[in-house]
């Protein structure tokens, strides 16, 4: 058994990498353990909705200079309900932000945080196609058992480290026999895929409430990405339509803003679910990001929350002696570093959700009357930016 007396991350997604960067600017060394292939997301098309904190945390870690000509900037949030009153007009400018998010491609910040690795490989080990196929959490120390690409025989191999980071989304927390994760299923799904549309999106993004759940356009490129989420047989009915007519149900749904819907790309679809890890370990195992948290898109911030979880473990690490990493009073000061956060986000989501996407008599009035007086309150309006931004 190979005994390795630092940090193990366990997965090489954007949050692993942030984690193991931060790290590696404190001089704390870190080895990163991913189940895919170097390079095998570089074309994942999916968009990213980065909050300008990530930005500031990107930029920090010498990322941003090498991101920045592949995202898209939303200087502009614009809040409006379908078939109600009331909307609101979220400026960066107003708030002194250069914008209050930006919308990127997974597999284009997964080639910046590499590029950025390989610009400064020293203290951080990336080792690929190394699946976990099992952890065990003791008093002293987490034991990872792993199949190591280059064992052609199958022989699983093992290795012990005072603290296991799972940062792969949550994949190897089936290996892990005993936990409990706290659900809500919401019987919806999303449908997200990219829209042409006949004007420009002037870095405009959207987002609509619908009786049958928020919808969202974000600006990537020249075209807007696009999340339309409902019941889950209602979705089914609409990625089952042929392109025109579903660009015909689109136009109906959110309206004319942006003119035409002239062009969809591929459409991909998923379950939403809230879900939370009811059970954490004492000491020498932390998880993180969606591992930890999964949250409705309709604010966008599962993604940003996940970031902040990686900056603060780093800090936590930076701020521990080698003798104490993973220590239980350790974690536990971690844990209650995140639980605002995460606890609000998880909150916030959950109560646009309920609020936003329902039929009851009189609540598309309450909507109505909400958005806008927030269009008329600039110390709301700086709340919800502040939050947004920066998960306060």
């Amino acid at each position: 058994m190979q005994t390795i007396n630092h940090p193990v991350v366990i997965g090489g997604g954007p949050v692993g990498l942030v984690l193991a960067l931060s790290l590696q600017q404190s001089a704390v060394p870190v080895t990163v353990l991913e189940a895919q292939s170097a390079g095998a997301m570089y074309g994942d098309g999916r968009a990213l909705a980065l909050s300008y904190g990530t930005r500031q945390v990107l930029e920090h870690l010498g990322v941003w200079s090498l991101l920045e000509t592949a995202v898209t900037a939303i200087e502009t949030i614009h809040v409006s309900q379908q078939k109600g009153f009331g909307r609101t007009v979220l400026k960066a400018q107003e708030h002194d932000l250069p914008a209050l998010g930006y919308v990127v491609s997974y597999g284009a910040l997964m080639q910046a945080l590499d590029a950025r690795i390989a610009q400064s490989p020293v203290g951080i080990e990336v080792q690929y196609q190394v699946p976990v196929t099992g952890l065990n959490v003791h008093a002293r120390a987490t034991e990872i058992e792993y199949q190591s690409a280059a064992d052609t025989d199958g022989v699983l191999q093992q290795l012990t480290t005072p603290l296991a980071v799972i940062a792969d989304g949550g994949r190897s927390l089936e290996a892990i026999p005993g936990l409990v994760r706290e659900t809500k299923h919401y019987g919806h799904d999303a449908l997200v895929g990219l829209v042409q549309t006949e004007q420009p999106h002037r870095n405009i993004a959207y987002e609509r409430f619908t009786p049958r759940g928020p919808m969202a356009l974000l600006p990537n490129g020249s075209q807007f990405s696009l999340v339309w989420t409902g019941e889950q047989q209602y979705i089914d009915e609409i990625a089952a339509l042929d392109d025109a007519a579903f660009l015909q149900a689109l136009h109906a749904a959110f309206g004319d803003r942006v003119g035409k819907f002239l062009q969809v790309g591929k459409r991909f679809k998923f379950p939403l679910k809230l879900s939370k890890l009811g059970q954490t370990f004492a000491a020498h195992c932390v998880v993180i990001g969606n591992a930890a948290q999964t949250m409705h898109p309709v604010a966008g911030q599962g993604f940003n929350v996940g970031i902040r979880d990686a900056v603060a473990l780093a800090s936590n690490v930076a701020a521990t002696q080698a003798s104490e990493w993973g220590a239980a009073h350790r974690l536990a000061e971690y844990h209650h570093s995140r639980q605002q956060d995460t606890g609000r986000g998880l909150q916030f989501t959950d109560f646009l959700v309920n609020v936003f996407s329902n039929e009851l008599v009189g609540v598309g009035l309450l909507r109505g009357a909400g958005l806008g007086a927030l269009s008329m309150l600039p110390m709301a309006r700086r709340f919800l930016v502040n939050k947004m931004s920066y998960g306060r």
